[in-house]
């Protein structure tokens, strides 16, 4: 199972700016290092600024800053930032009416898994992200 390109993307941003979390990132910087559209970026770096992630910095020296330490910003905060979070607790199968009280026939095994992915989203943090550069190809 993979987190959305949306996720994908918004995670890339902000393990690019983590390498340097003091930095001040033009928006056409981080579109020419991460190969993501001006469009789709500024509107992934919106979402991000409303969830308090990165802050926005207006001038003619502006961009955009990390909001919070890489130590603190986790991979759950931003994937529920610009996705529907609920969707990974939702059923496997796509069953509507599968919940915890009313299990599909797979539900009982992918929910201590779902469980699992979704506390590792929450206790992994950029900074724990950035730690093997060799991964980190911008």
């Amino acid at each position: 199972m993979n987190l959305s390109k949306t996720s994908q993307y918004a995670i890339r941003v902000i393990s690019f700016m983590a390498y340097d979390n003091r930095q001040i990132y033009p928006a056409s910087v981080l579109v020419k290092k991460l190969k993501i559209s001006d469009k789709y970026l500024k509107r992934l770096l919106t979402t991000l600024s409303k969830h308090g992630i990165v802050r926005s910095i207006q001038g003619r020296y502006g961009g955009f800053v990390l909001d919070k330490k890489p130590e603190n910003i986790f991979i759950y905060d931003i994937v529920a930032a610009v996705e529907n979070i609920e969707k990974y607790y939702g059923c496997i199968l796509g069953f509507s009416e599968c919940s915890d009280e009313n299990p599909c026939p797979l539900h009982e095994k992918w929910a201590p898994i779902r469980d699992e992915l979704i506390n590792l989203l929450k206790n992994t943090s950029i900074a724990d992200v950035v730690k093997n550069p060799k991964i980190m190809k911008f």
